[in-house]
């Protein structure tokens, strides 16, 4: 019998095989960040932003009902079997896209999506903190939210091209059919499922159960509950940009191709800035580094509104994606840091959860917001939303960890 090792150099070889497959994971949603508003629009005649951002909805609610079961069966059923079956159900999505008749078909694909992602990128997760033990958890999930996220902007970004060359459909979606294909036969082919380094970790873990999972990770314990709703706001503005960035720069004139730069330049330094944000969240207190990426993320939301010229947006859409980049690993590595190896699975689930509600929310009331009011309004509100998140940050959490950094003086007074 195999004798496990909890480490990332330990398990290396599994871990590199799902940061791999972690891109491939986020590249299906990389498939749609660009140009589906303006397939709804060009192709499907839809005018209302409402009635555009309704695939955001129905990803999101889809994705967070497949990441609580996701937690809730991973111990019952196996990571491994869970993460096979969420690429079971991406096999028809591409070629939906590609050939679908009418918008029905396209929020058909989202439904399959939802659960693609929900099912496989929640597996990945919870795989490579199983491995990792209790050190490293941060790099760890820096490497895989920048491989999903990377794999992400790359896509947005070659599917927006493709889209200017050659038309909006079929070919930007052939991308589709090869991450599919990749995603599944490894899966298959070549992870191992990681039940085993949950029961080594048990009999070392200093953390008691928790008494009702879901109501402690939702909001009553101060860190848990903390980490779940700034999960929810910033799922809340990153459903906004993936929605309404298009459809804004769209009506500023900018061509497909610029629209997919400028889209792809939010999830490509938020995926980058993990490698670097991920290994902070295992030195800085992880309270600072949440607060202060709510914070920016608020800021850069707002100025959004007065930005004009291709620069600007760059500019703003890198800021923004610094800002996520410091929360995202964050939010993961706090979530494992306070929870027992048998709850973290289920715990993990419910912030995903409520995290990936935040699409819906965001799209519902971005849209509504747009067709009432305006864009530019919807950004603000928006950006004010962030900011109230990151002051529930700033005053419910504790840094919580006897060996971490802060990264401000500014905030000593709750020094570990």
């Amino acid at each position: 019998m195999e004798k496990i090792h909890l480490g990332l150099k330990e398990n290396w070889k599994q871990f590199t095989l799902l940061v791999l497959v972690n891109a491939f994971v986020g590249g299906m949603v990389g498939l749609e960040r660009s140009i589906l508003p303006e397939i709804a629009e060009k192709e499907f005649g839809i005018a209302a932003t409402s009635a555009i951002l309704s695939f955001i909805v129905v990803f999101g609610i889809v994705k967070a009902i497949s990441n609580y079961y996701a937690g809730a069966l991973a111990n019952r059923f196996g990571r491994r079997n869970l993460l096979i079956l969420g690429w079971v159900f991406a096999i028809p999505i591409p070629f939906i896209l590609m050939y679908a008749p009418n918008w029905n078909w396209v929020i058909a694909a989202n439904v399959l999506l939802g659960i693609n992602q929900g099912l496989a990128w929640s597996s990945t997760v919870v795989m490579k903190i199983d491995l990792v033990g209790e050190k490293q958890r941060g790099f760890a999930m820096g490497l895989n939210e920048f491989s999903g996220y990377i794999a992400v902007a790359l896509i947005a970004f070659l599917t927006g091209y493709i889209a200017s060359e050659y038309g909006l459909r079929p070919y930007p979606f052939y991308l589709g059919i090869v991450l599919m294909v990749l995603g599944l036969l490894t899966s298959i082919l070549l992870i191992k499922d990681t039940r085993g380094h949950v029961k080594k970790e048990e009999g070392i873990s200093k953390h008691a159960p928790l008494k009702n999972i879901f109501w402690d990770t939702t909001w009553k314990d101060n860190t848990l509950g903390s980490v779940t709703q700034a999960g929810l706001i910033n799922n809340l503005n990153d459903g906004m940009a993936w929605g309404l960035f298009p459809i804004l720069l769209a009506g500023k004139d900018f061509n497909l191709e610029q629209i997919g730069i400028v889209t792809a330049t939010y999830p490509a330094v938020w995926g980058m800035g993990q490698l670097f944000t991920g290994k902070m969240a295992d030195k800085f207190c992880k309270k600072d580094m949440l607060f202060t990426g709510m914070l920016l993320q608020a800021i850069v939301l707002i100025a959004l509104v007065w930005a004009e010229s291709m620069f600007q947006y760059v500019a703003l859409s890198a800021l923004l994606g610094w800002g996520t980049a410091m929360v995202y690993p964050t939010f993961l590595a706090t979530i494992a840091d306070n929870t027992h190896p048998l709850d973290r699975a289920k715990s993990i689930g419910i912030f995903r959860l409520w995290r990936d509600l935040g699409y819906a929310v965001g799209a519902i009331l971005t849209g509504v917001i747009s067709d009432l009011i305006s864009i530019e309004a919807s950004i603000i509100v928006v950006g004010l939303l962030t900011l109230f998140s990151a002051a529930i940050i700033y005053i419910r959490m504790k840094c919580g960890e006897g060996s971490s950094v802060r990264l401000y003086s500014l905030f000593s007074r709750n020094s570990c």
